[in-house]
């Protein structure tokens, strides 16, 4: 990890009546705070001892309830965003040391060609659609951000891993399904960070 990041973590150690985050006040909610101090905790010994037990795949997908007096949530998830960056980039420097630098490249780009093949599908076709009585993401604005990853896959168009970390969708009736959109997603985050 970064000494950034590090510090993100280990000030939950130093200081119990220091708060690691801002925390929030009145009826804005946070993240649970020891969910939080427990999670960053277990992310910084795996790190710190090398150890396998957390990926950046796992760092993206955590998730913390809701409640008063939690931490501010954006506080957070920029230093979620900053300890994934260290562990992606610790993975990136195994497996290149492992298979080398071309093998890297090659799963990079299988990774990346999986992605275009997906969003190759006409518009408004390119995830499963919800039931008429259930709600979805917005087809749309997801179809807007699929045409933001391909142009930088395609084309070399910028598009950074905190834009697609930020990205947010209304919903619809028959909108595409969650789940779908949210895993191509993360793989085109997966391809971001493996050729930073």
């Amino acid at each position: 990890m970064t000494s950034d990041t590090v510090n993100d973590v280990t000030e939950i150690e130093h200081d119990e009546a220091q708060p690691a985050f801002r925390v929030t006040s009145g009826r804005e909610r946070g993240y649970h705070r020891a969910a939080v101090d427990t999670f960053l905790a277990a992310a910084r010994d795996s790190f710190e001892r090398g150890l396998d037990e957390l990926t950046a795949t796992d760092v993206r997908v955590a998730s913390f309830p809701l409640v008063k007096a939690g931490y501010v949530v954006s506080d957070v998830d920029a230093a979620l965003g900053r300890i994934e960056d260290a562990f992606a980039a610790r993975q990136r420097q195994r497996v290149v040391h492992e298979v080398g630098v071309d093998a890297w490249v090659v799963q990079a780009r299988s990774g990346a060609q999986t992605i275009l093949d997906h969003l190759a599908r006409s518009r408004r076709r390119k995830f499963a659609r919800t039931g008429i009585l259930s709600f979805g993401y917005r087809v749309d604005e997801v179809d807007h951000v699929a045409q933001r990853i391909v142009r930088y896959l395609r084309d070399g168009d910028a598009l950074s891993v905190e834009q697609l970390r930020s990205a947010a969708f209304r919903m619809q009736r028959r909108g595409y399904r969650e789940e779908q959109v949210d895993a191509l997603l993360d793989a085109t985050i997966d391809v971001i960070l493996a050729v930073r």
